[in-house]
């Protein structure tokens, strides 16, 4: 009869070395940690605060009430989005690993209240509530309608940031509000690179030429 005694304990250590092998293969085989997502915005802002300092205006506008801006349901997320305008410019596809800090409409409402506040006194919706409740006197409100937020491609080799809004002037009467005006601004701005960082740049461009022509269309407006 054959001794097994000596033999189970090297059974033992070879399967033990061979299942240390697999682990070892194992652990060699899993995927990567997921990279996280590069996040944007449309930068500082310093360079018209700064002129604004420089330059301070002549005389103070009418306190002017921001409304929340609203948006289609696309551009509520923080994605960052491009149509192939030369394929198929019905359809929106997001950038796989950028974003937005915040949602497009919340970065422009940020801006446009940056702007708008170099010439006048600027109140969200709550507050203008509050100061209609103390004093009786409600200020106009801009409302803005963000229609269209992409990287906008022409060609394979050609792209721009789009940017489409509507803006609407309210004055709220004792017998209802009133439309003072209304007005779409579509603006582009050329892309420096076929990618999401170029498209970043174009947008944060496009955006900062559209604020700056509401505000103008703004500041034209009667005053109460």
């Amino acid at each position: 009869m054959k001794n097994t005694t000596h033999s189970r304990p090297r059974l033992a250590a070879c399967a033990g070395a061979g299942l240390a092998l697999l682990l070892l293969a194992g652990c060699g085989a899993l995927p990567d940690k997921p990279a996280r997502a590069t996040l944007y915005d449309f930068g500082p802002g310093l360079a018209a605060s700064a002129a604004a300092a420089a330059n301070p205006p002549a005389a103070a506008l009418p306190t002017l009430a921001l409304a929340e801006i609203e948006s289609n349901t696309r551009l509520d997320g923080t994605q960052i989005l491009y149509r192939l305008g030369y394929a198929d410019a019905n359809e929106l596809r997001p950038y796989g690993q950028s974003r937005w800090s915040l949602p497009p409409a919340q970065l422009l409402r940020q801006r446009l209240r940056d702007a708008l506040s170099e010439r006048r006194t600027v109140l969200g919706p709550e507050e203008s509530a509050t100061i209609a409740r103390a004093e009786g006197k409600v200020p106009d409100t801009l409302r803005i309608s963000l229609d269209e937020f992409s990287h906008y491609f022409d060609s394979a080799s050609s792209s721009v940031g789009l940017v489409r809004l509507r803006a609407t002037l309210i004055r709220g009467t004792t017998g209802g509000d009133r439309v003072l005006g209304q007005r779409t601004f579509t603006v582009r701005r050329p892309a420096p690179s076929a990618d999401a960082p170029g498209g970043v740049k174009a947008l944060a461009a496009a955006t900062d030429a559209a604020v700056a022509e509401v505000v103008q269309w703004v500041d034209q407006q009667p005053r109460q």
